[in-house]
């Protein structure tokens, strides 16, 4: 047997039935597979007669077995048959952190989470004096249950011939996975994995807070001790994945329970059809529609490399493109005739339409002119001035100019300050720059210290507001909007009782949310007041705006 004839349906070793291709990486080829003996999904790494990695792919499998971390997918067997060496691995039914970034960053709590997971994983690895030698975003997957599986440990960096590597690569590479899950960009200097570059600054990798709002300072502050040479602020490099994990834990906590919607993968993986289809039998001879060229990806290095391990998607000839929505949620059969009609009967409606409208108009015009016949007939009609029509600001639409803007955190609950040097990033009319609260522990309220903060807009001169939006980063915000107490709108009030509320929003989630009153006001001063804030990570809560817009 060579590796040329080892194809879906064939029989490996006895014991192995060969399903899918999942990767080729310089002629050796990975496929799934299905261990007949025990009825379970397996990855068959497979290498030509012959191949000089041989002895590596021995020494690697040595070491994989050895680790007993179980976020490590482990190494079931290695050995060769009729020259062919092979070796075979635990399966992961799941999404690889890749193909989860394609379709945009992870929430902070996410990312973080994530990392953490893996550092853990590596902290227990390195210890045994060993290293995983190629962490990559295909190689972290979460399962379709939400946890967390390392794929390839030194298996894969023997087959790619990179090494075993070190435990600081590994951690250094494991930094370079968190910067992507928090901005969707590659920290290096050409496209990888599917995602763009980050963006330099004086030559300097922007950190994830200055590529993307939101992000919390604790991670991005992580990040740039792992990735930046020297680290900002004079902070202390991040080396080991002890330290790493310690600092992350600081963070998101301890638990191994995956943050809110991190088990979203478990519904997109049984919708993709990535549950149970490594456990189904495979014809002799594979399905026509079956295309065994795996797609190509861009490494870090910028190489065109293929897939890794993870479960491949299934393949577009496998299913049937969907019938098109008819708009409420069902699919209209593409063979349903449409509804024809007549071009001549659409006209006389038409017609009948604008004659109607014709004489509405006119009768509007007639009843006008007669009651302004009856009111010049009264010679003081126009001197009288009547308190029922006297004039109310009325929304425009415009956008009212922000002249000036501090933080409100008043005495005595509040220390006086809230970030002040940011509240400017609030109306510059970039959502990229954002203002944030203090952090607080244990509640959404402030942790109990006080009634809410928030930021006061100056118009410079009365204004009519008909509304304000709000872009608010993270899930969960409480706010209002007020203006001063009384008729005087053109001082601000010291004190939180010196305002009142003239709308609420409760428990918004991330965007934009806008706050309407249920009049138009006229004032000089606006004030945006956050009554509960968002869960940063663990115990922490902090509230966050990108952006205000005051309408007229």
């Amino acid at each position: 047997m060579s590796n040329q004839t080892v194809s879906p349906g064939a029989l490996l070793a006895g014991r192995y039935r060969i399903a899918e291709l999942l990767a080729e990486i310089d002629g050796a080829r990975v496929w799934r597979a299905v261990d007949e003996v025990l009825s379970r999904a397996v990855v068959v790494d497979v290498l030509p007669v012959g191949d000089p990695r041989t002895n590596l792919l021995f020494d690697a499998a040595r070491r994989a077995a050895a680790a007993a971390d179980p976020r490590f997918l482990r190494v079931l067997d290695c050995d060769m048959f009729e020259g062919v060496t092979y070796c075979v691995r635990e399966w992961a039914g799941g999404r690889p952190l890749e193909r989860m970034l394609a379709t945009g960053p992870l929430t902070g709590q996410q990312a973080g989470w994530l990392a953490r997971e893996v550092s853990e994983a590596l902290e227990n690895l390195h210890r045994t004096g060993h290293a995983h030698g190629s962490i990559s975003p295909t190689t972290v997957v979460v399962t379709d249950a939400g946890a967390i599986k390392v794929v390839g440990l030194a298996t894969e960096a023997a087959l790619r011939s990179t090494g075993p590597g070190t435990a600081e690569q590994d951690v250094y590479a494991l930094g370079e996975l968190l910067y992507a899950s928090l901005t969707g960009r590659w920290p290096g200097a050409a496209p990888a994995w599917g995602l763009q570059p980050a963006p330099l600054e004086h030559g300097r990798l922007m950190s994830p807070r200055q590529v993307r709002a939101g992000v919390p300072r604790s991670l991005d502050d992580i990040c740039d001790r792992l990735l930046a040479d020297p680290p900002r602020h004079h902070t202390p490099p991040i080396t080991s994945a002890a330290g790493l994990s310690a600092a992350l834990s600081g963070v998101v906590g301890s638990s191994h329970e995956p943050p809110s919607q991190m088990d979203e993968t478990v519904q997109v993986a049984r919708a993709n059809g990535s549950i149970d289809d490594a456990t189904q039998v495979v014809p002799q001879a594979p399905p026509p529609a079956l295309d065994p060229t795996p797609p190509a990806y861009q490494t870090s290095n910028g190489h065109a490399e293929t897939a890794a391990y993870a479960p491949a998607e299934p393949r577009p000839s496998r299913r049937q493109t969907p019938p098109p929505s008819n708009g409420n949620g069902s699919r209209r059969r593409t063979d349903e005739p449409k509804a024809k009609g007549s071009w001549g009967g659409r006209i006389l409606i038409l017609l009948a339409v604008l004659a109607l409208l014709s004489v509405v108009a006119m009768a509007q015009f007639l009843l006008k002119g007669a009651m302004n016949n009856d009111q010049t007939d009264d010679p003081g009609a126009t001197n009288k001035p009547s308190a029922s029509t006297t004039p109310k600001p009325s929304g425009t639409g415009a956008v009212a100019k922000i002249v000036k803007a501090n933080d409100f955190d008043p005495e005595p609950a509040g220390n006086g300050e809230e970030h002040p040097e940011d509240v400017p990033k609030t109306y510059d009319g970039k959502t990229s720059t954002v203002w944030e609260t203090q952090s607080y522990n244990s509640k959404p309220n402030f942790g109990g210290q006080k009634p809410g903060v928030g930021i006061i807009y100056d118009l410079g001169v009365p204004t009519p507001v008909s509304k304000v939006v709000v872009t608010l980063v993270g899930d969960g915000t409480s706010l209002e909007l007020r203006v001063p107490k009384g008729d005087d709108k053109t001082t601000s009030p010291a004190a939180v009782n010196g305002w009142e509320p003239i709308a609420t929003e409760a428990d918004q989630p991330e965007g934009a949310v806008t706050l309407t009153p249920s009049e138009p006001t006229e004032t000089r001063y606006v004030m945006v007041w956050l009554t509960k804030i968002p869960k940063e990570s663990g115990s922490k809560y902090r509230g966050t705006i990108a952006e205000v817009s005051i309408q007229k």
